[in-house]
């Protein structure tokens, strides 16, 4: 079993957390990239980014603010040469190019889902730090190969969670982990459908995009247009759909709530509709390639699934309305991007907010926010400071050595949740999972989904 290692320096942030709430915590405190900025020109770190287009390209452009924009690089020429500009950035098609730099000290990764952990492993085994997008796996499997890395390498890896850098969320999980609800939770995701289609025509890549690097370890197929691109996503080839893409931020915080980041869940159960996967179809056949589907999106679009944990708290995944919702038998809290709600949160006194404070600080790993700027109405201007916030987290890590808030051991627990919840809706039928082990019990089928092939010469080592 991986579990956190012990040259992280946890007790190093709780001690300054402490030392923070003894002196009183008045006066606000947050981390943002006004503070990142005050270190000296000399110290900056330089930035390499890789796969920069969509959310690629803002993530590298804020890594960028705290740093020196070295180099760019994309499988696509147009967004390598189109984010490098016309300033001193060099662009690249193959990543590689882009590691082998000693002037880059730090990366981001904006990939699709399918090349995070082999681009995560190969630039941590060639001396850089990174700032990943979510979610940051495939499959279980990799998360486990990840966390080995990280550990083996000593280098700091964040995961582009913003939600662990937003107020209102930090509150909920502040909550919840008191016991002001209960002890026993139940947690609603709500992560919104997702699209379906009829199947789509093929066609000869564009000149400028490199199909097969693409493609990487995934079969080869001939080329599509909404393989790729922002619409990746909605492939198992080469991602989890919604329950991935949203799942990694709501279930993320709630497992943190639910005080499982380290852990994870004993059973998990649930159906959905796949469009383009026929219920005939053995999906260890099609992830090992032995078995085809239709050319078309084939992630979930509907779905209800249940992850139930060692102390009968659980989490419920649907695609409700966007927030999440933490029920106990004390009270209940919702909490989204622009507002936090309930009774619990009317009924806290100022003392009440004070010691949450506290305990934010602590969630925050001795990089205080402040726990009292947080909305209470839907008076969210759209602004989404928790993304600088964030970056800033992750420049303070790689300064100081210390574990970023969304850190690869907790991450890879939550999105190894989402992949449960995929698994049993695609099994159709209850699974037991062994949160030790990482393995499920007694089922070779659905361990044979922990990992899938992978295509030559794209395979993860480690």
């Amino acid at each position: 079993m991986l579990t956190t290692p012990t040259w992280t320096t946890r007790r190093q942030f709780l001690g300054h957390g402490a030392r923070l709430s003894a002196i009183g915590f008045t006066v606000p405190w947050l981390w943002t990239s006004r503070a990142a900025g005050h270190r000296s020109p000399n110290a900056k770190l330089g930035v390499g980014c890789i796969g920069v287009g969509g959310r690629g390209s803002y993530i590298g452009n804020l890594a960028c603010q705290l740093g020196i924009k070295i180099a760019a690089a994309d499988v696509d020429q147009h967004r390598a040469r189109h984010f490098a500009g016309s300033g001193p950035c060099d662009s690249y098609s193959d990543y590689r190019a882009l590691l082998d730099r000693k002037d880059v000290d730090v990366v981001t990764i904006g990939t699709p889902d399918h090349w995070h952990t082999k681009i995560c492993i190969d630039a941590m085994k060639a001396g850089k730090d990174v700032f990943c997008e979510k979610p940051l796996t495939l499959t279980i499997d990799e998360g486990k190969k990840l966390c080995q890395v990280a550990h083996d390498t000593g280098r700091i890896l964040q995961v582009g969670t913003q939600q662990r850098s937003s107020a209102q969320f930090l509150l909920a999980v502040a909550m919840a982990r008191s016991g002001r609800l209960g002890k026993r939770i139940k947690v609603t995701c709500g992560i919104g459908p997702a699209p379906g289609s009829e199947p789509f025509p093929t066609m000869e890549p564009p000149e400028h995009l490199d199909w097969d690097a693409w493609l990487g370890q995934c079969p080869l197929v001939p080329y599509t247009p909404q393989r790729c691109h922002g619409s990746f996503r909605w492939w198992l080839e080469y991602s989890g759909g919604k329950i991935t893409d949203w799942g990694a931020h709501h279930l993320d915080i709630a497992q943190w709530a639910l005080g499982y980041e380290h852990s994870g869940p004993v059973t998990a159960e649930g159906h959905g509709q796949f469009p383009n996967f026929p219920e005939d179809v053995d999906p260890v056949e099609f992830f090992a390639g032995r078995a085809s589907l239709p050319n078309g999106f084939n992630t979930a679009t509907t779905f209800d699934v249940t992850l139930t944990f060692e102390n009968g708290s659980s989490i419920v995944t649907t695609p409700g309305a966007n927030g999440i919702l933490l029920e106990g038998e004390r009270g209940r809290i919702l909490v989204n991007r622009g507002r936090i709600t309930g009774r619990p949160i009317e009924e806290l006194t100022s003392a009440d907010r004070d010691r949450f404070a506290e305990e934010v600080i602590r969630l925050y790993q001795g990089r205080p926010i402040d726990p009292h700027a947080v909305t209470t109405d839907d008076a969210n201007t759209g602004i989404d400071q928790a993304s600088p916030d964030l970056m800033a987290n992750f420049f303070a890590a790689v300064h100081d050595r210390q574990l970023p808030i969304s850190d690869v051991f907790t991450h890879h627990r939550t999105v190894s949740s989402c992949h449960l919840c995929n698994i049993a809706m695609l099994l159709r039928r209850k699974l037991k999972w062994n949160p030790r082990t990482e393995d499920f019990v007694d089922d070779p089928q659905a361990s044979a989904l922990v990992s899938r092939p992978q295509r030559e010469p794209y395979t993860i080592t480690t």
